[in-house]
């Protein structure tokens, strides 16, 4: 694979003949599968592009609560609020695993949160769109955590161990809320015409959010071609996105939804679909901070932060006496 990255993309990833004698052992190392530790010799340049795809991965699932909390509490149903309840908790804990596999790389969750919150780190473009109507929530499970499974599974195997390990149990919890999401559209689509309807609203609204999610296009991707090369990738940007496409257009028409998409059809020749192109002016606006409701997202976490300070304090505190009673002075 790294040979043929090599060939494909030359002016962005060294050769091997390049490399001094430690960064070609440690490339030597990944080709051959190996997983890299946190206490092992990295180039910096892999540790830096690890802390930003961990760092804005845990900052998407935290982020990510919002537009569903928003709904716990309007939830159809007793059953439909404790399952949306679970889900959102199940996302803070994605945070936390995801959180604790950049710190391993040295930097601090303090740090990460002041780049969150001051905008220098980025998140998810897709949790930047309103939640109008309960359909949402099914088209959020369906589509938004569907496209994350096709993200997240090929990263189980990615070269840094504690980032690949972190994703076995989250990749098995999305597939849950990929369920539940299907689930809630499936009962709309039975329902009423307007319930009917109400679902084919929120495909309409969400599904090229969801196919930007994969990110640009691989001939404007910046990171893509060394991330493959260090097997922190395995799929290029467009590469998923086709098989999110494949996979998501039968279940659409299982539902009796129409994909909005004029251009979609089945392609016999590539055994797969041809689609549209997604309005990427949109995408590069939204990750610029111009999005339906980026500040809105941006203002609840810095509140969520400020209001937290003074628990953060007590913690501090507590442990410093628990620290002062345990030193060998104190007990005498």
């Amino acid at each position: 694979m790294y040979a043929q990255m090599v060939k494909t993309d030359a002016a962005r990833v060294k050769s091997l003949d390049e490399m001094e004698p430690q960064e070609r052992a440690f490339q030597e190392r990944i080709d051959a599968g190996q997983k890299i530790e946190p206490k092992e010799w990295m180039p910096e340049a892999y540790r830096k592009t690890l802390i930003r795809q961990i760092s804005q991965h845990a900052h998407s699932e935290i982020v990510g609560q919002l537009p569903e909390g928003n709904w716990i509490t309007r939830a159809p149903t007793l059953e439909r609020k404790a399952i949306l309840l679970a889900k959102v908790q199940d996302e803070a804990g994605h945070g936390l695993y995801l959180y604790c596999a950049a710190e391993t790389l040295g930097i601090s969750r303090d740090e990460m949160y002041g780049q969150l919150h001051s905008g220098k780190a980025k998140y998810s473009s897709i949790f930047n769109y309103p939640t109008l109507t309960w359909a949402d929530i099914g088209a959020i499970g369906w589509l938004v955590d569907g496209a994350a499974i096709m993200n997240q599974v090929p990263l189980q195997r990615c070269s840094y161990g504690p980032y690949a390990r972190a994703m076995v149990r989250i990749c098995k919890e999305e597939s849950f809320h990929q369920r539940q999401g299907f689930d809630i559209l499936t009962v709309l689509c039975k329902g009423t015409p307007e319930q009917k309807a109400m679902a084919q609203d929120a495909l309409n609204r969400w599904w090229w959010p969801s196919l930007m999610m994969f990110g640009p296009s691989d001939d404007a991707s910046v990171h893509s071609a060394q991330s493959m090369a260090w097997n922190i990738k395995q799929d290029s940007n467009d590469e998923l996105r086709q098989k999110f496409v494949d996979q998501t257009v039968p279940q659409a028409r299982f539902l009796g939804l129409t994909v909005p998409d004029p251009d979609l059809k089945w392609n016999e020749e590539k055994g797969g679909h041809d689609f549209g192109e997604p309005d990427w002016t949109e995408f590069f606006e939204v990750i610029a901070g111009n999005g339906p409701c980026n500040r809105e997202r941006l203002e609840a976490r810095r509140k969520a932060w400020d209001d937290g300070a003074w628990f953060r304090d007590a913690l501090t505190v507590h442990a410093e006496k628990h620290a002062v009673r345990k030193t060998p002075a104190a007990a005498a």
